[in-house]
This record gives C-alpha cells, structure tokens and sequence, in this order.
C-alpha cells in the first residue's frame, strides 16, 4: 500500500467540471493499493497501520518553525483520493503497466475502509471517486511531501 501524503493549505476535486470535494489545511492523500496487500489477506491490517502512521505524523511547522504538529495539533482536514497508477512499472519501454496494482472491487473496499478508519478521528474528511476521472487541485504547503510504503513499515 502506498500513501504520497501531501501538506497543504487547501485542496479539491472536480469530476466533470463539478467541484465534489474541498478541504483547507491539512492532508491531500493519495491512496495506492497493490495487489500484493490484497493478496496477503491482511490488507485491512495494512490498510490501518498505514492510517495509523498517516495520522500521527508531525510534519506541521511549530511556531518555532520545527515539523514537530501533527494533523490533529493543527486541526487539519483530510482529501483522501485513490490512485492505481501509484503502482505503475516503468522498468520496460516508455508505457507503464499497472499488474502491482490491487483489482478495482477489492481495492475500493480497502479505500473505503481506510475512510471509515480517518472519520473516527478526523472531523473533516472528503475523498476523490473511487474509479472516476479527477481532477486532483492543491496548494503544496512548503511544499511537503511525504511517501508511506507498507513495505517500509
């Protein structure tokens, strides 16, 4: 599972020229789930450690200017959005392929899994389409980026 966690002053989506989802700061996350997490039965387990950690992390500027608040220090909001394309291989030729990436209805479990988990604790969450054509806007704050890989953790 990966997550490109993305610290930002504002963000949104727009499917079909209609803006369905906003925040302001916080979290524009983008949500990949390979096949592999799928595959180990334990995705759901994944799915809330990488939620988990997500959460936790202190990459807010303190008064002092230090990366030392987390998204709740700061009352942060939350875009979570899926994207399969995180998983692109790029190893051969110049045209990706996507095999790593999860299946479509097993991976949209998991996506919205992973909202249900943020809602327990983030009182602003909005999210992407599972599946749709977006378009993704942000202000990268920083601008700070951040990637979590489940296999890292």
């Amino acid at each position: 599972m990966r997550f490109v966690i993305q610290v930002v002053t504002e963000g949104s989506v727009t499917i079909g020229g209609e803006k369905t989802a906003s925040i302001g700061k916080g979290f524009v996350v983008l949500i990949g789930v390979s096949a592999a997490d799928i595959a180990s039965g334990q995705a759901e387990e994944i799915a809330d450690k990488m939620t988990k950690k997500m959460l936790g992390l202190r990459i807010f500027s303190d008064e002092e200017g230090k990366t030392n608040l987390s998204l709740a220090d700061v009352n942060g909001e939350l875009l979570l959005v899926s994207q399969f394309t995180l998983y692109a291989d790029c190893r051969r030729g110049n045209r990706p392929g996507f095999t790593n990436a999860g299946a479509p209805e097993p991976s949209k479990e998991i996506y919205e899994h992973i909202i249900a988990r943020c809602k327990e604790t983030v009182p602003v969450v909005e999210t992407g389409v599972f599946g749709a054509d977006m378009q993704v806007a942000l202000v990268n704050d920083g601008p700070f980026t951040v990637v979590l890989d489940s296999e890292d953790l």
